[in-house]
């Protein structure tokens, strides 16, 4: 068994990294590992749900199933994840900080089979890798605009720009 754990602060408010971090189905976009991930229960995402996934390993891609088992938006999100080769569950912490959100990441991962001689080196794998997804969250996320913040329309242009005159003025 080995522990993982980090944080990141991302420049967003706490409830738009929650729900985003929450659907799995984003982790594509911002983990160039993730081959795919799908949503395999109905409803909207809460605790209970279940995704599958792909992430792509030297020679092949290594399927995933994870289930959200804890679901307090927007303070925490609990999972478990179970792959051939180890069994995953801890959560991720979000907190609010002036000019974004902390968020806090805590793994106990379980290596099966042969893969538990490994133990060491998955836990120093794992924290850098940990850290490589999120901070490819955060810049996925840092780059969108930000609702009601970044918003680039002007009512007197009528079309998205810079504030200004319009064209011919």
């Amino acid at each position: 068994m080995t522990f993982i754990e980090g944080e990141i602060t991302i420049a967003r408010p706490a409830e738009a990294v929650f729900d985003f971090a929450a659907d799995q189905r984003n982790e594509p976009r911002y983990n160039p590992r993730m081959a795919c991930a799908e949503k395999v229960t109905g409803g909207p995402v809460g605790k209970g749900t279940v995704f599958r996934s792909a992430v792509r390993a030297p020679g092949r891609a290594t399927e995933m199933r994870s289930e959200l088992t804890g679901y307090h938006r927007p303070a925490w999100l609990a999972s478990r994840t179970t792959l051939a080769q180890a069994d995953i569950a801890g959560t991720l912490y979000f907190e609010p900080v002036p000019g974004g959100t902390r968020m806090r990441w805590a793994w106990v991962v379980r290596p099966k089979g042969a893969s538990r001689l490994l133990t060491p080196v998955i836990g120093r794998l794992g924290r850098r890798q940990e850290r490589a997804i999120w901070t490819g969250m955060k810049r996925y996320l840092e780059a969108q605009p930000q609702p009601g913040r970044d918003n680039l329309w002007h009512p007197h242009r009528h079309r998205p720009g810079p504030a200004g005159p319009p064209a011919g003025s």
